[in-house]
């Protein structure tokens, strides 16, 4: 095999396939995140409907994320009414002010075999010195929504 010399279009070429990653490290997902997130900022400075963004977002999900999704929205809005609806990295986003709280990822986003409730450092969770900061969901029991509720709750206290 002929060896390729650092810099070529052949070597660049070569990296990418061996990996799935570009030449920047990113897999066509991240960089999907990375897109859709600057064209959320864009539409921020326009005064964009947030919640409006949020819904289509969720619409556009498959079962059975787009059923969690729906669901985690009413729990949250009913939970905490006074974070703000966005997406952030094309994802279900919930705000105060301008930090992100908590956000849903949903398992088709980045083909996982799960979706993922996380939260950011605006969340008020600390307990000690070490706390869960993302659950795992993969369904959401009546119990999971009690503990989600204040959780959220928690967050923004």
């Amino acid at each position: 095999m002929a060896e390729r010399k650092p810099g070529t279009k052949a070597a660049q070429k070569s990296a990418t396939s061996a990996t799935g990653r570009g030449s920047g490290g990113f897999t066509g997902e991240e960089r999907g995140a990375m897109k859709e997130r600057v064209k959320e900022l864009r539409a921020a400075a326009d005064k964009a409907d947030g919640e409006g963004d949020l819904l289509a977002k969720i619409a556009e999900m498959a079962k059975p994320d787009r059923t969690m999704a729906e669901r985690l929205h009413a729990i949250i809005k009913a939970s905490a009414p006074g974070l703000s609806p966005k997406t952030w990295y094309g994802m279900p986003a919930y705000a105060k002010g301008s930090k992100v709280v908590c956000f849903f990822q949903p398992a088709q986003k980045f083909k996982t075999r799960y979706a993922t409730l996380g939260f950011n450092d605006a969340a008020h969770l600390d307990e000690g010195a070490m706390w869960p900061t993302a659950y795992a969901l993969t369904e959401l029991t009546s119990a999971d929504e009690k503990r989600i509720g204040a959780l959220v709750k928690k967050a923004v206290s």
